[in-house]
């Protein structure tokens, strides 16, 4: 099944980055900002991007990127994508996080391109989902609305709730940069794919 044209791709930037220091987005890799990564690989593979992040966050230089600022109310994932949903007028979004680097235009494609009966269909490795990498239907707005994310609700059980299909995923692709320790594995594991040749 083709994916639908009208799919957005959503760059998901509004966390704290507290565990990094701060300024996630920006935290270089590679001689580029983090948040870069993510964004090259949804625009290229859907021909959209637009971040989502809060008035505080800071962020690289977009030339050219929409940013919409989610509600402040508090920090957490379900925020942003809540709010990607509403933003989307009807439309179904592609939400990214901006801390995953390894992310491929033909994954972003992959989902885009599922026809999950469920609401949602999000990447997953073995038992665990990955739920800032996912398609999201409109119809899903209604149940997100449902969780109260000042409860402390981790997002992986949030987005469980919502009994989405998954899309069995390479981990590597899946891994994500939370920590300056994560951020130097990354490093490491460009420099050993620019040594083998691979993109």
């Amino acid at each position: 099944m083709a994916r639908q044209p009208d799919v957005i791709g959503v760059i998901l930037a509004g966390g704290s980055g507290r565990r990094m220091g701060g300024a996630k987005a920006t935290v270089g890799l590679h001689g580029r900002p983090l948040i870069s990564y993510a964004l090259e690989a949804v625009w290229r593979a859907l021909g959209t991007a637009v971040v989502v992040a809060k008035a505080d966050t800071e962020l690289p230089s977009l030339p050219g990127v929409t940013v919409w600022v989610e509600p402040e109310e508090i920090r957490h994932p379900l925020i942003g994508l809540r709010y990607a949903l509403e933003m989307a007028g009807g439309r179904p979004i592609l939400a990214c996080a901006a801390d995953l680097p390894f992310v491929t235009p033909r994954l972003i494609r992959e989902l885009a391109e599922g026809a999950p009966r469920a609401p949602a269909l999000v990447a997953s490795s073995g038992d665990q989902i990955q739920p800032l990498l996912g398609w999201y239907h409109p119809r899903a707005l209604p149940q997100l609305r449902r969780i109260d994310p000042a409860s402390g609700v981790p997002v992986r059980e949030a987005i469980s709730r919502l009994a989405p299909d998954r899309l069995e995923v390479d981990p590597e692709l899946l891994f994500n940069v939370n920590t300056p320790s994560d951020l130097l594995q990354a490093s490491v594991q460009i420099d050993q794919w620019m040594r083998d040749g691979q993109p």
